[in-house]
């Protein structure tokens, strides 16, 4: 069966108590590899999640900010001590979260989402822009609706931007001309009902280019809320055709800070990295800390198209 390995059984990122703004939790990092490091935007939190009220709290409030670390060989990373990338709007007053990285030309992309706590609803994806991974610019809402799961294409795809989103419970694709306004707007993959994706699904970031298509790994969620990982394959030149989606999930919660971190049983990626025949998956473990995962290139391939 095709299974990503983890690269280390331990975390590598946790929160750090002396930093007030990544006390709490450090977790789902978008990932890009440039001029000889792998670099992760991890989504950092000040205090723990309170999710049961019927509308948040302002004496339970969590703020998320984004992190960055760097490394040389995708495991062992060093981070800087204040966030790249905080809270800088209303619509941004509970949170920047969950960002993926997209290079496009000599621009770096940010598709994060940003949370205003004024209910719990009160989420919008947002796009920051770059130009050398440290200076953001931008904040501009892609969508005025609650939604989520959004990273772009690494490269527009018959000369139109290419945008994956999240309408619970599915992953949808949009198009557009100039990253302002999204239109054709479908479903690409549902839910498949039960099993280990039966109750809802998102992208874990980017896709990336092969000669076999576009792969895609994306996150799916049990009828129990266990968040596994999976991986699919959409056509090169028409990625709204899903030529293959490998039936079993690729990684699952299995270690202790998987299973038993402030989200217990999660598994959830915004990011991978392709590196030297191999992707490197990030992911976030239990809501609270960062692992990485790996699977070689031809390996996966092969699983998603047998008949080649």
């Amino acid at each position: 069966m095709l299974k990503l390995q983890r690269l280390s059984q331990q975390p590598i990122l946790t929160p750090v108590r002396e930093h007030e703004w990544e006390r709490e939790a450090v977790f789902n990092a978008g990932a890009i590899y440039e001029n000889g490091l792998f670099w992760l935007f991890y989504r950092a939190s000040n205090n723990r999640f309170r999710l049961d009220s019927p509308t948040p709290r302002p004496e339970e409030k969590f703020v998320s900010s984004i992190g960055l670390a760097v490394s040389t060989d995708g495991i062992h990373f060093s981070r800087f001590d204040r966030p790249v990338f905080a809270p800088a709007t209303e619509q941004e007053a509970w949170g920047v979260e969950d960002p993926r990285i997209t290079r496009i030309g000599d621009i770096y992309y940010m598709c994060y989402t940003a949370f205003g706590g004024r209910h719990w609803q009160d989420f919008r994806p947002a796009l920051a822009w770059s130009r050398n991974l440290f200076e953001w610019h931008g904040r501009e809402i892609l969508l005025d609706e609650p939604n989520k799961d959004v990273a772009l294409f690494p490269g527009k795809v018959n000369g139109r931007y290419v945008l994956l989103h999240r309408r619970e419970p599915s992953i949808w694709i949009a198009f557009s001309d100039d990253l302002k306004s999204w239109t054709d707007h479908r479903i690409l993959m549902e839910p498949i009902p039960g099993g280990w994706e039966a109750k809802k699904i998102g992208a874990a970031g980017p896709p990336h280019r092969t000669e076999a298509g576009w792969v895609l790994f994306y996150h799916a969620v049990d009828s129990d809320n266990v968040y596994r990982l999976g991986v699919a394959l959409l056509d090169l030149a028409d990625p709204t055709r899903v030529l293959a989606r490998y039936p079993h999930p690729i990684l699952e919660p299995e270690t202790d800070w998987e299973r038993n971190g402030l989200v217990p049983n999660v598994v959830f990626s915004c990011g991978s990295v392709e590196k030297d025949g191999a992707y490197f998956v990030y992911y976030g473990g239990g809501d609270c800390c960062l692992g990485v995962a790996a699977v070689d290139r031809t390996v996966l391939l092969h699983h998603l198209t047998p008949s080649r």
